[in-house]
């Protein structure tokens, strides 16, 4: 059937800011939705209330709403615009939530509006643990044994009956919040009380756990006629008891005999089926016992999930992209795979290498969090890689985490303290799978690794062999190692550094010079979902040692644009908005534009927006090799955040050309020392400052330069080890531990300015004009991280003095850095003297607030300039004020009841809002300024 012709304008509801459980993934497939529905000649109006996606970005929708995502927000837009349908499904369990709200309040009703993409009345049936076991019974189909409890009491009757261990799983909660595991009589009361409060109806389900069973997820989607495909079945590594989110994942399934998949698959079409007539995407969990195959049904998710966007990038299937067609009435069999071009969507995915997903985390941030991982989930991001086999794709992962890890062990950071392991493989946190890799090094048998995880033999078995491999490298120098060995190493995925750590004595460079002497090259394979069966004209590309290169080169212009990697607080979805923005200005300048990142969640991983994708490491060894296949004109850096800018002096000592801000003037600016240096030689005011390299030296500074002082280390991410601290003491203990966690790295000792106000500026500079974008009046004083801060654009408490310091200041800094591209100065005002914090010569997280709250296009703008096509006086700029904007930080405090809320000078948002006044009487602004006055007085 075409699509309903009735439908001719659509609201998509987003996500809002990114939380833990809930994060940029929403933003890939609300963008892809959008684009897919203008397609089809329907006008597209968003709601969303982060403006740091490229979902609320005017190249997306037709209409954009920056508005809280409220009953009172969806009256508004429906008032004035002419809406047929709402499309729930692309924004996450906060989308939904927000349909079913408006839907019980009659407001679709009363506005005539259809829910297309799911059965509003089944969204209960997934949300509700009581309705979802008996619609689970009524197919046939098994669960686990449960009792539903809205009270303590009917909460310890439930617990008594089914016997322990036991699971408590609150209805209406994100990401696992408030649920968790029991394993006896001691830990019940407070788990329960916990599950009860987390749930907004005050209801949990009491369930008997089916601890070490398998864990497996099918991604499906179902159209009008009730055909449904599976696009992908994900499988964990780690057992049931781990929230999916924080769980290792691999696709495909590798321990799933054919058998139970036939059956899971009849299964979760039934379950899709029984959730009422809709067409659009399911995320269906289901847990197998290991000895029996005995399947159980976990939950099912009647929209776009986290695992969609994985499974989309797993199998270059764009399956937010079908389920928005779907939603408007096509049928699969009549859509084309929008990758090969030629077969049917109703074609299900087949995929000849393997994927593998590991979280990130930032417990670093959270200082006495509980770092045991649970059913309720703590990742904020995670990486994939693909590869041949699960050893390459694994370690291809490890090296993209951006944890100084160069794959799985063998790279000086292995743990040999046989107490530590054990305790890490009982209670899993973010380094379990280095600890397997370190307790099979250590000789521990793969049959106790196996009682103690619950993990399936074969994986074990696999690291058990990369083991092996690593000890057969370390019988070799460089000098004589066998051609077949170093394949075999590179076919498994250890990196250059690793081969080197192994045999001692040479460099990942001597290792990688070594094996270019011998041929062994890597190439690229396309990922084209339907494993070369038919001809496909894709652009995505993974790297292995196997096989022949399938990356044709072109003989046009290259830029290559560097992604940020995974997410995690201080470089999040921001950085993404910007690498996307780069890549579309690079093509609408003539070049090809390249994108290399990792993160499965983002935009710029699409399958389509840039005209070539490797999806690879954002690690020096594969971007060397990318850069030597492409021959690129020149990488972008200043998009990626601190990522992709680490990799600059790669890149000079290499030789590449850095389009932008040269290596030398980045540095200047990354370098704490050097830049205050430069300050004093422009007279421009800074904190006393001097640099350490022992907690003598900066004992010895601090005394000169005056107590409190702030402690930093440079080179650093969101705030990084910073701290404020106001005598001998502590300074001693801050440095120690900085030299602890960051080796080698220069300590800065800043005279911290007390009670000072803070402020932000952002500009472009093409080499000689400067053009300041956007300045920005903090809410918390100086010594709370700005990212951590409430922030007004334009300011409204600073005087004409401040704001005249500021601006020169900024065109000084600027033209001395030799700027080409975009800048990011921190500033303190205290006494109407304006002093500069730091500069960061890039994007910063702050630049997609700006570009939305005055509805310019900066960074398309900045990055015509960086590639030297345009100058700024060729852009008409006219931004478009309407009265302030301000940003909000969100945080996900909830999943750390413990740590220390308190804000300072590290970061510890995870995402932001936007919100806007007219003029500063508004209620909302006067709470903000009396927050602000409170502070200072303080």
């Amino acid at each position: 059937m075409p699509k309903d012709p009735s439908i001719k304008s659509v609201l998509i509801i987003g996500s809002g800011p990114i939380i833990i459980g809930q994060a940029c993934e929403f933003d890939y497939s609300g963008s892809q939705a959008s684009r897919s529905l203008r397609e089809e000649g329907i006008e597209v109006t968003l709601i969303n209330s982060n403006p740091a996606t490229i979902m609320t970005d005017e190249v997306t929708a037709d209409h954009i709403y920056l508005l809280p995502l409220t009953p009172e927000s969806i009256v508004q837009i429906l008032e004035e615009r002419q809406i047929d349908a709402v499309l729930p499904t692309m924004g996450g369990q906060t989308a939904l939530n927000l349909a079913k709200e408006v839907d019980e309040l009659g407001i679709w009703e009363r506005f005539g509006i259809r829910i297309i993409g799911v059965d509003i009345n089944a969204i209960e049936k997934t949300e509700n643990r009581e309705e979802f076991r008996k619609m689970m019974v009524d197919l046939g189909i098994g669960v686990a044994p449960s009792k539903i409890a809205n009270s303590f009491l009917e909460g310890k009757e439930a617990g008594q009956k089914l016997g322990f261990p036991l699971v408590i799983r609150p209805s209406y909660t994100l990401g696992g919040y408030g649920g968790g595991f029991v394993h006896d009589k001691s830990e019940f009361d407070e788990a329960l009380k916990r599950g009860l409060e987390a749930s907004p109806t005050h209801e949990v389900l009491v369930e008997k756990a089916v601890l070490g069973w398998k864990e497996y997820e099918l991604e499906l989607l179902r159209d009008a006629k009730d055909d449904i495909a599976v696009i992908c079945t994900i499988e964990n590594l780690d057992p049931m008891g781990i929230h999916t989110g924080d769980s290792i994942t691999i696709a495909p399934a590798m321990t799933l005999s054919d058998s139970t998949f036939q059956e899971m698959r009849d299964m979760a079409f039934r379950m899709m089926r029984g959730m009422g007539t809709f067409a659009g995407g399911c995320n269906v969990q289901f847990s197998v016992d290991p000895d029996t195959e005995q399947i159980i049904a976990i939950e099912i998710n009647p929209r776009v999930s986290r695992s969609s966007a994985l499974a989309s990038k797993a199998t270059g299937y764009p399956i937010a992209k079908i389920a928005a067609k779907l939603a408007i009435g096509y049928y699969l069999d009549e859509l084309k795979n929008p990758v090969t071009k030629t077969t049917s969507a109703f074609f299900e995915p087949a995929i000849d290498y393997t994927i593998v997903k590991i979280p990130r985390w930032n417990f670093e941030k959270f200082p006495g969090a509980d770092r045991k991982l649970g059913l309720q989930m703590k990742s904020v991001g995670e990486v994939m890689a693909i590869g041949r086999s699960f050893q390459e794709a694994l370690q291809k992962a490890c090296q993209s985490l951006e944890l100084k890890r160069m794959g799985l062990g063998c790279d000086g950071w292995e743990t040999r303290n046989l107490d530590v392991i054990l305790e890490s493989l009982k209670n899993a946190s973010w380094d379990r799978i280095f600890h397997i890799r370190d307790a099979i090094a250590l000789g521990v048998p793969i049959t106790s690794i196996q009682e103690i995880t619950k993990i399936d033999r074969w994986y074990l078995e696999q690291i058990y062999d990369l083991v092996k491999t690593e000890r057969e490298i370390r019988k070799y120098s460089i000098n004589n190692i066998e051609p077949k060995i170093l394949r075999i190493a590179k076919e498994k995925g250890f990196s250059d550094f690793q081969i080197a750590f192994a045999m001692g004595n040479c460099t990942e460079d001597d290792v990688y010079a070594k094996r270019k002497e011998l041929g062994i090259n890597r190439v690229y394979k396309m990922v084209d979902t339907c494993s070369a069966e038919f001809e496909s004209p894709t652009n995505y590309f993974y790297s292995t040692f196997d096989g022949e290169n399938e990356s044709v080169v072109s003989n046009k212009r290259k830029i290559l644009v560097l992604g940020s990697g995974p997410n995690r607080i201080g470089q999040g979805i921001e950085f993404d908005y910007s690498c996307v923005h780069g890549l579309l200005a690079a093509e609408e300048t003539g070049f090809e534009a390249i994108m290399v990142n990792c993160n499965p969640e983002t935009v710029s991983t699409d399958f389509d927006t840039a005209d070539k994708l490797y999806f690879e490491p954002v690690f020096w060894e594969h971007l060397r090799e990318i850069i030597e296949l492409e021959k690129p004109e020149g990488v972008i850096v200043q998009l990626g955040g601190q990522t992709a800018l680490k990799l600059a002096r790669n890149l000079h000592e290499s030789g590449i050309p850095i389009i932008g801000t040269t290596f030398p003037d980045m540095d200047l600016a990354e370098d704490r020392g050097s830049f205050s240096d430069l300050l004093k030689e422009l007279g421009i005011p800074y904190p006393q400052y001097g640099v350490a390299a022992t907690a003598f030296d900066a004992i010895e500074i601090a005394n000169e330069v005056g107590y409190p002082v702030l402690v930093r280390p440079s080179y650093v991410l969101g705030g990084q080890g910073m701290k404020i601290v106001i005598n001998d003491e502590e300074l001693q203990k801050a440095v120690i531990e900085l030299q602890g966690d960051l080796p080698g790295n220069r300590i800065l000792i800043d005279h911290f300015l007390d009670r000072a106000e803070e402020a932000e500026s952002d500009s472009i500079c093409d080499g000689e004009e400067v053009e300041i974008i956007g300045i920005m009046e903090h809410i918390e004083p100086a010594g709370i991280h700005s990212g951590d801060s409430s922030a007004v654009l334009p300011p409204f408490g600073f005087g004409p003095e401040v704001m005249s310091q500021i601006e020169e200041y900024t065109r000084k800094i600027a033209r001395a850095l030799r700027i080409k591209g975009l800048l990011n100065i921190q500033f303190a005002v205290k006494d109407n003297k304006v002093y500069v914090i730091e500069a960061n010569p890039r994007a910063s997280r702050t630049v997609p607030f700006i570009c939305k709250a005055y509805k310019v296009p900066y960074v398309n703008i900045a990055t015509k300039v960086m590639l030297g096509t345009h100058k700024l006086s060729d852009f008409n700029i006219q931004p478009q004020q309407n009265g302030y904007a301000i940003k909000k930080p969100v945080f996900s405090f909830n999943k750390f009841p413990k740590v220390n809320k308190e804000l300072g000078p590290e970061m510890k948002s995870t995402g932001e809002a936007i919100f806007f006044v007219q003029d500063l009487k508004d209620p909302y602004f006067r709470e903000l300024y009396k927050e602000k006055s409170m502070y200072l007085s303080k």
